[in-house]
């Protein structure tokens, strides 16, 4: 994000324009737009303020504060699924979050989302299908 004008720059811009000058011939010479000076004069007519104001602060994300209980709930129910957390903040905490909301705050939180194995591995054949071998057509079946 870019930084404001200091106060020394638009001090002197709007010294130049109550000197008589013109908008474009000092927007060069200060290296500032055409557009902030005009932004700045109907500021200054408006509200008599020429002072840099406060840019936007990001916004606060939606999970602060519940973090702690979004880790007991892991700790306890190591197995539950971002569906089945969704469920549980809406009636437990009152939150309403999207699933990639909780998969970023979950991340953050470097907490793991591996699942534990409930059923053995097959034991009778391959889960994947054998990688082709380069050169030789595909079999038809």
């Amino acid at each position: 994000m870019a930084k404001p004008y200091s106060q020394d720059l638009r001090d002197r811009v709007m010294a130049a324009i109550d000197g008589g000058a013109k908008a474009y011939g000092i927007a060069p010479l200060f290296r500032v737009s055409v557009s902030y000076i005009y932004k700045a004069l109907m500021r200054r007519r408006t509200t008599g303020d020429t002072t840099a104001h406060q840019s936007g602060a990001a916004p606060q994300r939606r999970l602060t504060g519940h973090e702690e209980a979004l880790r007991r709930r892991l700790a306890d129910h190591p197995d539950m699924t971002l569906a089945e957390l969704q469920v549980w903040l809406s009636a437990e905490r009152g939150v309403k979050a999207s699933v990639g909301c909780l998969w970023n705050t979950l991340k953050r939180l470097e907490m793991s989302l591996k699942k534990s194995q409930r059923g053995r591995p097959s034991r009778t054949g391959r889960t994947s299908p054998r990688p082709a071998r380069s050169g030789v057509p595909a079999r038809a079946h």
